[in-house]
């Protein structure tokens, strides 16, 4: 039996092993101590800190369905929940997506909203070629304006002309026109956008997937692999000896890591590529019925609350306050503490700080070439018998499910 090296045991990495697991000898090699990269979860006083957001699982893919079906049992390990995001604005709190609820808006934002309908839908437009002009094209200069831009610059951190439209798919409501005035009128609640309902876990968050997905698999914890050698037809990881490399890691890291396989003409757009990280912070807040409350306003920097504490009642300890629960809320890149303390004072449902972390690395960012550069290298190190699958391994803005989904492809492909 030929022997694999898997680099990463986050989602990715964890479902890649499964799937080669009886086809290969599998070792995962993980620079941290336990499992799940970015859906990592760790117990704070009792209460569950999501370190990087809130994860939940739910998908549309016939075969990511299938194979999570068989290896949990939702009925009883996984509780099934319909999504309950507002958006909260400076004159009230909006279901979401804010675009089936501008009747619950003031008369002039409607009247307003109502005129860029009109237009929309008796212009001729032009596709759009980026985020702005796909918001704007979309939905209207009214909630562009009063929602998608301050919301997104936040997340972005830049001009929204600058950001490609590559992303979008399968992540946003893409109604029409008649479709938004249809929903107004008959105040119809939108089930299709993504996670609209999802399954979560009874005990331990998304670290449950990862803990489960990483029983009976060889892996190799603390390991901060540095070097992939290929030398004599052998991948020379660790000291020892593989056929093939599926590396779930950092893309930025390859050319650094990499020795006999030349990849110097693809360095230098690989050092260029941009991302964001976030800073995570976990918190007290007042009790409510949502799960997640979006952010547009000026006034903090956060862009979101994830009420995690709603998603399970395992999630919260017996110390949390009467009429609280936990939750996460999200920063985009680096945050003091100095800083979040300040946030928070004036911020809704009055959080109080627990702890936070900071991941460099959450958000990647796409330019017009990035994937083309990115399924070069890919045929370029198969020759070599080295492949990569995950969120910064294909600088791809990754949801769980479709994570899962492009490793069965790598893995179908070798």
């Amino acid at each position: 039996m030929q022997r694999i090296a898997i680099i990463g045991a986050g989602v990715s990495g964890l479902t890649a092993a499964n799937i080669l697991k009886g086809r290969y000898a599998v070792t995962v090699y993980e620079k941290a101590a336990t499992p799940g990269g970015l859906i990592r979860c760790e117990r704070i006083g009792g209460s569950l800190f999501h370190t990087c957001g809130g994860h939940v699982f739910n998908t549309k893919l016939p075969e990511v369905a299938q194979w999570f079906g068989e290896r949990f049992n939702l009925d009883s390990d996984f509780r099934k929940t319909d999504r309950n995001s507002v958006v909260q604005l400076e004159q009230a709190i909006v279901p979401y997506p804010i675009e089936n609820h501008v009747y619950m808006l003031d008369a002039e934002t409607q009247r307003r909203f109502i005129s860029d309908c009109l237009a929309i839908a008796g212009g001729k437009h032009a596709e759009p070629a980026d985020f702005e002009a796909f918001l704007r094209g979309r939905f209207g200069d009214t909630l562009y304006n009063l929602y998608f831009k301050p919301y997104n610059e936040k997340v972005w951190r830049c001009d929204l002309r600058q950001v490609s439209l590559a992303w979008l798919e399968g992540k946003l409501p893409m109604p029409t026109v008649q479709e938004m005035l249809y929903n107004n009128f008959n105040h119809v609640e939108e089930r299709q956008f993504v996670h609209s309902s999802f399954w979560y876990e009874r005990q331990g968050g998304s670290q449950f997937i990862a803990d489960t997905l990483a029983k009976g698999l060889d892996i190799r914890y603390n390991a901060d692999i540095t070097s992939l050698a290929f030398a004599g037809d052998k991948w020379h990881i660790a000291g020892e000896q593989y056929d093939r490399v599926i590396w779930c890691g950092n893309i930025k890291d390859l050319p650094s890591c990499l020795r006999g396989v030349n990849i110097d003409a693809y360095a230098a757009d690989i050092a260029a590529l941009p991302y964001h990280g976030t800073t995570t912070v976990f918190c007290e807040i007042d009790a409510n019925p949502y799960s997640w409350i979006y952010l547009p306003s000026d006034r903090y920097a956060c862009h979101r609350i994830i009420c995690t504490g709603n998603f399970a009642p395992s999630n919260n300890a017996s110390i949390i306050s009467q009429g609280r629960i936990t939750a996460t809320i999200e920063f985009t890149d680096a945050i003091s503490q100095t800083d979040i303390l300040a946030n928070l004072q004036r911020m809704p449902f009055h959080p109080t700080y627990i702890t936070h972390r900071f991941h460099p690395y959450t958000y990647p960012i796409q330019t017009a070439s990035t994937r083309q550069m990115i399924s070069s290298l890919k045929q370029e190190l198969a020759k070599s018998d080295l492949y990569f699958t995950g969120r910064f391994a294909d600088w791809e803005y990754y949801n769980m499910d479709v994570a899962m989904a492009a490793a069965m492809k790598t893995c179908a492909g070798m």
